[in-house]
């Protein structure tokens, strides 16, 4: 599938899949993407219930290609029979939980290729996100993702958590005294975001869990967008005008894009160039050219 505009990423909410009233608010709400819940949220016997519930849910949206599925991991077995399930149906996109490498999106890319076959729709059409940092084998394999590879063309997001981390590790919390992430989770965001530009995909932060406190959710994402990241998840419907406010360039963001792109492109003979007093070079145009193509301009 050839997407006319860029993929807006910048919200992702989370819906359980066996809840017709709260996939139903995902879908009729502001998040860029509806993340239909297989996996965590849906305990083992509801899980074929949930798949079928799931695809009523997409098939009955208005723009489908907003409404993705978090399918179970492969390692537990259960993966086919969610794609099975919900693929004909014709779901945007699948989020992978507990990947371990790009081998992994491989698999998974068969395996949406023999679905979308059978469903009659083009194969290729199902978009790929991944979880790459849910085990600690995950960790050692951030940068084998590439979105330009045989069988990972699909992939368009990578994103991050620290839940499933902190119980295979063994540890009893994953911040500090100040609310912030400690040693190994900042390394768990970091090695994500490395490994997606690596990947020429977008980064998509975890989720805040404290879904009531907008204004520190907020901060936080302002603070991992000016980093890199290009989204966040969310688990409330409450988080997402603040998270897409956050994502959302300002005006003079735009403008000041537009002003450096002139700026070069006054001097093409120039490796740097002086704008507002500030000495500008080519990486900075790179990041101006970026941001208005992410934004449609």
């Amino acid at each position: 599938m050839t997407q006319a505009t860029p993929l807006k990423m910048r919200s992702w909410l989370f819906a359980p899949g066996d809840s017709d009233k709260k996939m139903g608010k995902a879908i009729a709400s502001d998040a860029d993407i509806a993340l239909l819940d297989l996996e965590d949220s849906v305990v083992p016997d509801r899980k074929a219930e949930a798949r079928n519930m799931v695809a009523a849910a997409i098939a009955g949206a208005a723009v489908k290609s907003r409404v993705w599925v978090r399918v179970n991991p492969l390692s537990g077995g259960l993966t086919k029979a969610d794609l099975d399930a919900v693929i004909g149906a014709g779901p945007g996109g699948v989020f992978l939980p507990k990947a371990e490498g790009g081998h992994h999106v491989e698999t998974l890319d068969a395996m949406l290729t023999a679905c979308e076959k059978s469903a009659g729709i083009a194969p290729g059409t199902t978009k790929v996100a991944a979880l790459v940092t849910e085990t600690a084998a995950a960790m050692f394999t951030t940068g084998t993702y590439d979105a330009a590879s045989k069988g990972q063309t699909r992939l368009v997001a990578m994103s991050w958590g620290a839940e499933d981390l902190s119980s295979e590790l063994g540890a009893s919390e994953q911040r500090g005294a100040d609310g912030e992430y400690t040693h190994v989770y900042q390394m768990a965001r970091s090695l994500c975001l490395i490994g997606a530009v690596k990947a020429g995909v977008a980064p998509i932060e975890t989720v805040q869990p404290e879904f009531r406190d907008l204004e520190a959710l907020e901060s936080r994402a302002r603070s991992v967008r000016a980093s890199g990241y290009r989204g966040m998840l969310a688990i409330h419907p409450a988080q997402i005008a603040p998270i897409n406010a956050a994502f959302t360039p300002s005006e003079d963001e735009l403008a000041h894009a537009r002003a450096v792109i002139q700026a070069f492109a006054d001097n093409p003979d120039s490796g740097a160039v002086s704008l507002n007093g500030n000495m500008l070079d080519r990486p900075h145009l790179a990041l101006a050219q970026r941001l208005l193509a992410e934004n449609q301009e």
